[in-house]
């Protein structure tokens, strides 16, 4: 009798079905953090931190990230995506305004400083040049201010959020961000060139370490190289 009753219930009441797992059992993923394309760039790597540069010679993958009216590359700027990564539990400094682009010619070579946001802005609209082209300072990364010229002011505020805006690497953590360098249009040269770290140090102590050198070739032939092949 027992039996039947249990029975009964059971066909009367179903177990209700288990919620779904969630975690990371999920049937989708997140995308791909930046760090883990920047480990697949040529980078150097001592002292804790590691330096990883990506360059766009190719105006239609420029274009796919900054937009078409915010293009560097059709005025011949450069951007370089620069990866910084932290292996320690201190803040590292960067005085970026001593990083440079060396660039290799056939009998001697050229240190090239970034441009700001505003000046890479300033080339777009007037690539023949503009009397009242900005002159202010690089870094910080300047609050920004109207002038006269509104198709500069909307440019650089296109710009503004790829810039490398910080010289401050957290501990354990991960910084990204463009810098543009003008290259007349020669890509080419670019290819052949390094990005050049000299002044960064452990804080608290100012510890300073080894300058670090990255090439632009490998990097930009890394970016260029198809998917994979899944066939045997």
């Amino acid at each position: 009798m027992m039996r039947r009753l249990s029975l009964l219930f059971a066909l009367l009441f179903p177990l209700a079905p288990l919620p779904a797992q969630t975690g990371s059992q999920s049937a989708t993923s997140p995308p791909a953090a930046p760090t883990s394309r920047a480990s697949a760039l040529p980078q150097d790597r001592h002292g804790g931190l590691s330096i990883s540069v990506d360059p766009y010679t190719n105006s239609e993958r420029a274009k796919a990230k900054f937009g078409k009216s915010a293009n560097p590359v059709t005025v011949g700027i450069l951007p370089v995506e620069v990866f910084l990564k932290s292996e320690v539990p201190h803040p590292i400094k960067i005085d970026l305004e001593t990083v440079q682009l060396d660039v290799r010619l056939e009998s001697r070579r050229q240190d090239l400083d970034w441009l700001s946001v505003a000046q890479v802005a300033n080339l777009i609209v007037h690539p023949h040049g503009n009397p009242a082209a900005p002159s202010q300072r690089r870094f910080p990364i300047p609050i920004p201010t109207t002038s006269k010229d509104k198709k500069v002011d909307s440019i650089a505020q296109e710009l503004r959020p790829f810039a490398l805006d910080s010289d401050v690497v957290p501990p354990l953590g991960t910084i990204h961000g463009f810098l543009f360098f003008d290259m007349n249009r020669d890509f080419e040269t670019a290819l052949s060139s390094s990005l050049y770290v000299p002044n960064v140090v452990l804080l608290p102590d100012k510890t300073p370490l080894m300058f670090f050198e990255i090439p632009l070739t490998s990097a930009a032939s890394a970016a260029a190289a198809p998917p994979p092949s899944s066939q045997p």
